[in-house]
C-alpha cells in the first residue's frame, strides 16, 4: 500500500517519475503482487505516518514488523506490539483503494506526467 502523496512527490524529473510509476504498474501485474493506493481523502488510519513492513505467516507469534522511526528502523515482535501493528495495518488496508481502482488511478496519474 502506498499513499497518494508518494506517487505525486517527484524526487527527480518527469521522466524518472513516469518510469517509477510505470514500474509500479508493471509489478502490479504479477499474480503475487498487489499495489493499493491510499487516496488523500481517505480517513481512518491515524498513526500510519511511517513506513511499515509486516512479515506474517501461518504462525502469528512468529510475525515481525519493521517500522521506520526518526532514529532508524525498529523491529517489533512482542505480542502486544504485533497486535497494535496488525490493527494499524488493517486500518490502512481498509482505507486503500482496491487493486483494480489503484491501477486505474496510477494509469490516470501516468497520463498527467
Amino acid at each position: 500500500m502506498v499513499h497518494e502523496s508518494v506517487l505525486r512527490t517527484r524526487v527527480a524529473d518527469r521522466r524518472v517519475a513516469r518510469a517509477q510509476l510505470d514500474e509500479l504498474l508493471r509489478q502490479s501485474e504479477h499474480p503475487h503482487v498487489t499495489v493499493r493506493v491510499i487516496p488523500f481523502d481517505a480517513d481512518g488510519f491515524a498513526g500510519a505516518s511511517a513506513a511499515l513492513l509486516y512479515a506474517g505467516g501461518p504462525v502469528p507469534g512468529l510475525d515481525t514488523v519493521r517500522r521506520d522511526a526518526p532514529y532508524g528502523a525498529v523491529f517489533l515482535d512482542a505480542v502486544s506490539q504485533l497486535l497494535a501493528m496488525r490493527t494499524l495495518f488493517r486500518k490502512v488496508e481498509s482505507a486503500a483503494l482496491t487493486a483494480t481502482l489503484s491501477q486505474d488511478y496510477m494509469h490516470r496519474l501516468a497520463k498527467e506526467l
